[in-house]
C-alpha cells in the first residue's frame, strides 16, 4: 500500500508505530511457529538457525519486497546490512548482561559462522561490480538453501539439547491461521516504516541507505533481541546463538535477494560497499574471537558494542 506522508511529526509517529507493530507481530509469529514446529520435535539449534531466524527476519524480508516494489531499494539493502551488523555487535554484546557468560561449542559456531562470512563475501562481490541483477538475486536466494543444508547436516544430533515439550493442544489449523494473521501485522508495520523513512530522508537530506542502516536496521533487529534474551534466561543458548547467526545469514541472502529478484532496482553501490566491507570485517572478528574463547562474557560483549558504534564514522566519510 503506497501513501504519502506530508508531516515530519507524522512520519516519526508512523515509524514508531510501524516498528512496534512489527516487533509485536514478529514475536507472536515466532511463538506460534515454534508451537507448530514442536509437534515434529525439531531440535533447538535447528529451531534457532532455521525456524526462529526466518521468523525474526520477517521485518527485513517484508521490507525488502515492499521497498523494492516502491522503487526504494536502498531502504531494503541498508536495513538488511544494518541488521546484520546490529545482531553481531549490539545483540551479541547485550546478551551477557542478561544471562551471564554464555558457553557454546566451537564446531557449531565455526560451521554457521563460516557460512555467514561466505554469504557476506558473495554479497560484497555483487556490489563491487556496480550492479545488482536479477540473476545475482537468484543466486543469493539459492545460496541460503545451500548454507542451511550444510549447517543442518554438519551438526551431529547428539550435539542438540533437548527442548521442553511445548503445548500442542491447539489444532494445527488454528496455529497456521494465527501465523498468517501476525504475518499480515508484520507487513502493515513494514509499509508504515518504509513510507516514514522516505519522508524523513527527504526532510533531513540524509541518504535513505544510511537511515535504513542505522535506524531501521536496529529497529528490525529488536525481535531477535527480545527472543534471544528470553532464550538465554531459559538456558536455551543454542536457540539464541542459532537465531542470531541464522538471522544474519537470512539477511545476507533471502532478505536482500528476494526484493531485488521480484522488483529489480538501482542501488547506491558505493554506500553499500563501505558498510558491507565493514560488516565482513566485524563478522570475522566476532566469529574468530568467540571460537577461540568458546564463550561470550560481558567483557567480550562490551568490545562488540564498541565495534558497532565505530560504524557511525561512515556518516562523516
Amino acid at each position: 500500500m503506497v501513501f504519502t506522508i506530508h508531516s515530519t511529526m507524522v512520519a516519526v509517529l508512523f515509524l514508531v508505530i510501524g516498528l512496534v507493530l512489527m516487533i509485536f507481530s514478529s514475536k507472536k509469529t515466532i511463538d506460534y511457529s515454534i508451537e507448530l514446529a514442536s509437534v515434529f520435535n525439531i531440535p533447538p539449534l535447528i529451531i534457532g538457525v532455521v525456524l526462529i531466524s526466518l521468523g525474526t527476519d520477517l521485518p527485513e524480508i517484508v521490507n525488502s519486497v515492499l521497498s523494492n516494489y516502491l522503487g526504494h531499494a536502498d531502504i531494503s539493502i541498508g536495513d538488511s546490512v544494518g541488521s546484520i551488523l546490529s545482531q553481531l555487535t549490539l545483540i551479541f554484546g547485550i546478551l551477557p548482561f542478561f544471562g551471564g557468560s554464555i558457553k557454546f561449542k566451537r564446531r557449531e559456531l565455526a560451521v554457521i559462522g563460516s557460512c555467514l562470512i561466505l554469504s557476506l563475501i558473495f554479497l560484497f562481490t555483487v556490489f563491487e561490480k556496480g550492479s545488482f541483477t536479477r540473476l545475482n538475486a537468484f543466486f543469493l536466494i539459492a545460496s541460503l538453501g545451500l548454507f542451511m543444508t550444510i549447517i543442518t547436516t554438519s551438526v551431529a544430533k547428539n550435539d542438540f539439547e533437548k527442548t521442553n515439550s511445548l503445548s500442542t493442544n491447539k489444532r494445527k489449523g488454528t496455529l497456521i491461521l494465527l501465523v498468517v494473521i501476525f504475518l499480515l501485522g508484520v507487513a502493515v508495520g513494514s509499509v508504515l516504516i518504509i513510507n516514514s523513512v522516505i519522508k524523513l530522508a527527504e526532510d533531513i537530506h540524509i541518504p535513505e541507505y544510511f537511515i535504513s542502516f542505522f535506524i531501521v536496521g536496529i529497529g528490525t533487529s529488536l525481535p531477535e533481541l527480545f527472543v534471544d534474551i528470553t532464550a538465554i534466561k531459559k538456558k536455551q543458548y543454542n536457540i539464541a546463538i542459532g537465531d542470531i547467526l541464522g538471522s544474519c545469514l537470512v539477511d545476507a541472502t533471502l532478505s536482500i535477494g528476494l526484493g531485488q529478484f521480484l522488483f529489480p532496482q538501482k542501488v547506491s553501490t558505493v554506500l553499500a560497499n563501505q558498510t558491507i566491507l565493514y560488516t565482513i570485517i566485524v563478522a570475522v572478528i566476532v566469529i574468530v574471537l568467540l571460537a577461540l574463547r568458546r564463550k561470550l562474557d560481558k567483557r567480550t560483549g562490551i568490545f562488540f558494542i564498541i565495534l558497532y558504534f565505530v560504524s557511525y564514522s561512515f556518516l562523516f566519510v
